[in-house]
């Protein structure tokens, strides 16, 4: 399968027009899920993102059903702030 990588502006989550996504792979940590990312995965797609306080996180994976998404914990780990919209504010 072709693989397709999206790099965004810092400020924005997701890229909404080519969605949905089969996965999306966030490299900062959150302070929620945000539900925007969510919202552009496909039935069955997986959303790997570490959430948590600013200095530490949980890198969840989360699956997304029909019937409810599924989190999956994964570890610990820390990661710098993801920023924007649904994000920490600078």
């Amino acid at each position: 399968r072709n693989v397709e990588i999206h790099v965004v502006p810092r400020t924005v989550l997701g890229w909404v027009s080519e969605a949905p996504y089969d996965a999306i792979l966030v490299s900062a940590g959150a302070p929620d899920i945000p539900q925007m990312l969510l919202g552009q995965l496909k039935w069955h797609g997986r959303l790997v993102i570490p959430v948590g306080s600013r200095w530490q996180q949980q890198l969840l994976r989360i699956t997304h059903l029909p019937e409810g998404d599924r989190v999956e914990d994964l570890g610990t780990c820390y990661f710098v702030p993801l920023i924007g919209e649904g994000a920490w504010q600078e």
